[in-house]
Order: structure tokens, then C-alpha cells, then sequence
């Protein structure tokens, strides 16, 4: 299929040398920014409503502070690697970030990104059991419909079939367990359940850890399972002894309204990764974290981690780090977050509250799910073939709101649903805008599904994937 066509300020693959991720799309070429306002070339403009497109830009752009900040690290020393050296940046962050992390956090291992923070923590739980005596333990237990990354290890991971493909080769598969969703299991004894079924099928003594996001984003926005699914998650780490790792590579710095998400959970997550926050958009840098025992652990024993990446804990990317922990605790965001993000939340509701093809309006601080049903029966999934996620995407874009939405999954664990994140420094006006537009986006899009349904039967019903 040919690239399709654009329209100004937009640029489609037929019109650049950069390899795009999708080829039948157009990009807006966006050449400047301003707090939480966008540009492109041709004077459009468009409220961001997901942090830059990857719930990102948690402060927004041109933040003076950080800026200033990352150029002088660069005009001291841009680079060094941390095999070899450390830098008064890197040990700012540590201290910095240690100290907002949940209790009994000691250390922070630094990487580029999300895919990176998570391998690093599922090298890191194996380390941990393998100083233990425990080298038969190497399997790690995750959610199906999850997403922590694009490295081959991260990849495994998830449970969605059409993100494998064709990477399977590659890939050593690791077992899954279903969501606790409205749908599926909304007690999350189901889970507990399947969890029990995979320790049984494998043996617990060869599960490392058991990796989820606190709340999803990406795969299935805004979502977090019911407190019995944590309390018996807790409860079998007790009783089986492997690590639970909690994926914050989102959440993380402040999104759901306390500095990691984990403080709102009734289970200790024994290692944390975060990464997408901390540089807010302003530097490639995440961070894997553990608890003192999983440290000790190599204190102990080799007294060496060797895994790395070239970029880990440099200086330049530090700097940007401290200086966004600063700029959020001088500002109090992690605080307007907890406070404003049930305000948004109710707003986003209301003003959906007569669309159909809504089910559920969910979320935690500023990170918000809708969830899509056919409008015909509230329940079913809507057709795929409608791409009624895309169309909300486009809709939005062209209301001047970026929004992310998910397409159905192969397995059947979820339909069509849209993700916000904005930027933690909206002001309560922006916040309103970025209602106003989302459902406006929802109930054109509504209003054009319904008149394409109108007559037809409902496909019959389908169960997903155990």
C-alpha cells in the first residue's frame, strides 16, 4: 500500500528518509514547543494530551531549569563510563531517587530507557537467586496483555502474539497469566488462580519473579487489578520465595500521584524500574531499583553485576534527572497530581457518561483509560474492522488533542481504548481542554460507528485465550 497522502505540516514515508514505524500514515512535523502546546510546520496546533506521544514530557517543554542544567553538565563532562567512573551527577541521582522510593529501597542501577531498566531487572532478580544457591530459578511470570519493552528479553514478556511475530526465534517463552479485568475476573481470584496453575506446571522453585505494571498503560490503559489479586501475590511470594518486580517505567516519578505507584499497593515490590519521568523528555534515562536484600544479595556473594549498557549512569543524563526530581519537588507536582487527578478523572467521566460505546472510565493521578464496547449490547468488543481506535486517535489530532489509543489483541483480552497522560504542569483550564476535546473526538467517532452498525447483527460471542 502506498503512503498515504498528507496534508501540510504532516509528512508521510514517501516523503523522508527516516524508516517510520508505519508507512500508510502521515507524521505532523512539529518544529516547536511551549509548555504543553505543540507546533508543526505548518501553524498547526495541538494540546498534548500523552506526554509527547509515550507519556513522556511529564513537565512539558522548554523548562527553563532543566535545560540550564543539561548544558552545564555538558560544558563539565558530557560522558564517562560508569564500568570505570562515576560523577558527582550520578550520585546526586541515586540519593535523590532513593530517597522518594518506596521503603527499603537502597540502591539504583541507571540505564537509557524502559526496555533497558526492565531486562536490567530481570538480570538482576536471576543474579539475585543464583548468589542464593538458587540457579534453577530463571523463569519470570508476567501479565498477558502488558507491554515492558522491545529488547528480546522484554519482548518475551508480554503475552501478545502480533508484537512476537516474526521475532519468535528470538525470543525464550515465558509463561502468562491472564488480566483481572471488568470482563474477564473482576475479584482477581481468576489470576491468583492461573498464577497457582503456572507454579504448579513449572515448579516454584524455578520462578525468579513475577513482573506486572502497578497500573498498565500502553496495552491496557489505565488499568490496575483488584487489592486481592496484590494480597495474594504478596502471599505467594511468602510462601514460594520469588522476587515481585514492579514495571514503573510509567508510573514511576509521580504519575499516579505518589512518587511510585507501588506506594498505593498492599505488596512490597522487592525490585522497581522507572524511566520515561525521570527525564521527562529532556534525556534518555531510566533507572532498575532494589530493595536492600536483593543488594545484599551480591554484596555478599561475586560482589559484581557486569551487565550494562554504554550509556548507564552518564553524566549528562544524570544531570537532567536531578534536575527534574528538583524541579517536581520545588513545584509540589507529585502533590497536584494526587490531588487534581480524581477532579480529572470525574470530569472525563461525566463528560462520557451518555456515549454507548464507553464501558469504563478508569485510571489512577494522571494516567487515564477509556475502555470501548459496541454500542449495541455495552459489552462486546467492536468490530475490528472498524479501527475505531485509530479513527479516536484522528479525530482527536484533529480537534488539536494528541491522545494514544490500542487496537484489539489477537488473544482477546481487549478491544479499542484510548490513554491520557498530560503533563503534570497543565493548568486546570488546559486539563478542562483536554476533556473538552477527548469528547468531542469520542462522540464523533460514536455518532459514525453507530450509523455503520445500524441494521447489523452482533458477531457472535468469543472467550479469550486461557
Amino acid at each position: 500500500m502506498e503512503a498515504c497522502l498528507t496534508r501540510p505540516g504532516f509528512i508521510g514515508s514517501d516523503e523522508t528518509k527516516v524508516f517510520v514505524r508505519e508507512l500508510d500514515r502521515g507524521y505532523p512535523l512539529i518544529v516547536r514547543a511551549e509548555g504543553v502546546w505543540l507546533y508543526d510546520s505548518a501553524g498547526n496546533t495541538y494540546l498534548d494530551g500523552i506526554g509527547g506521544g509515550a507519556m513522556v514530557a511529564s513537565l512539558g517543554h522548554g523548562v527553563p531549569e532543566i535545560v540550564e542544567a543539561a548544558a552545564e553538565q555538558a560544558r563539565a563532562v558530557s560522558f564517562l563510563y560508569n564500568q570505570q567512573f562515576t560523577s558527582p551527577a550520578q550520585e546526586q541521582l541515586a540519593e535523590d531517587l532513593i530517597a522518594v522510593a518506596p521503603d527499603a529501597f537502597t540502591r539504583a542501577h541507571f540505564v537509557s530507557g524502559g526496555s533497558e531498566a526492565n531486562e536490567m531487572a530481570v538480570r538482576l532478580a536471576r543474579t539475585y537467586h543464583v548468589e542464593r544457591g538458587e540457579a534453577e530459578r530463571w523463569r519470570v511470570v508476567s501479565p498477558a496483555q502488558a507491554y515492558h519493552g522491545s529488547t528480546a528479553v522484554t519482548l518475551a514478556l508480554t503475552g501478545r502474539p502480533h508484537l512476537q511475530r516474526p521475532f519468535e526465534p528470538y525470543l525464550v517463552q515465558q509463561p502468562h497469566i491472564p488480566p483481572s479485568t471488568w470482563r474477564f475476573d473482576p475479584s482477581g481470584e481468576s489470576a491468583l488462580a492461573a498464577l497457582d496453575r503456572v507454579i504448579a506446571e513449572h515448579g516454584a522453585e524455578t520462578i525468579s519473579a513475577f513482573l506486572c505494571e502497578p497500573v498498565s498503560a500502553a496495552a491496557l490503559p489505565a488499568y490496575s487489578p483488584p487489592e486481592r489479586f496484590w494480597q495474594g501475590l504478596a502471599e505467594r511470594r511468602d510462601d514460594h520465595g520469588f522476587l515481585v518486580v514492579f514495571d514503573e517505567v510509567v508510573t514511576g516519578i509521580g504519575r499516579t500521584g505518589t512518587w511510585f505507584a507501588a506506594e498505593q499497593l498492599p505488596v512490597a515490590p522487592d525490585i522497581v524500574t522507572t524511566a520515561k519521568g525521570l527525564g521527562a523528555g529532556y534525556a534518555a534515562i531510566g533507572g532498575t531499583l532494589c530493595r536492600d536484600h536483593v543488594y545484599q544479595a551480591v554484596a555478599r556473594g561475586s560482589r559484581a553485576f557486569e551487565h550494562g549498557h554504554t550509556w548507564d549512569g552518564a553524566p549528562l543524563p544524570s544531570a537532567v534527572g536531578v534536575a527534574v526530581l528538583a524541579y517536581m519537588r520545588e513545584h509540589g507536582l507529585v502533590e497536584r497530581v494526587r490531588d487534581a487527578g480524581p477532579g480529572l478523572r470525574a470530569q472525563l467521566e461525566d463528560a462520557l457518561q451518555d456515549c454507548d460505546m464507553v464501558r469504563e472510565v478508569r485510571g489512577r493521578g494522571f494516567l487515564l483509560g477509556v475502555d470501548y464496547v459496541d454500542p449495541r449490547d455495552g459489552e462486546s468488543y467492536l468490530p475490528e474492522e472498524l479501527g475505531v481506535a485509530r479513527r479516536i486517535d484522528q479525530a482527536a489530532l484533529e480537534l488539536g488533542l494528541t491522545v494514544y489509543s490500542t487496537q484489539p489483541t489477537a488473544d482477546g483480552y481487549t478491544g479499542d481504548q484510548s490513554l491520557l497522560a498530560p503533563a503534570f504542569v497543565m493548568t486546570d483550564d488546559e486539563l478542562a481542554q483536554v476533556v473538552e476535546r477527548m469528547a468531542a473526538a469520542v462522540h464523533a467517532v460514536e455518532h459514525d460507528v453507530k450509523e455503520e452498525l445500524a441494521g447489523k447483527a452482533l458477531p457472535a460471542a468469543t472467550t479469550a485465550s486461557p
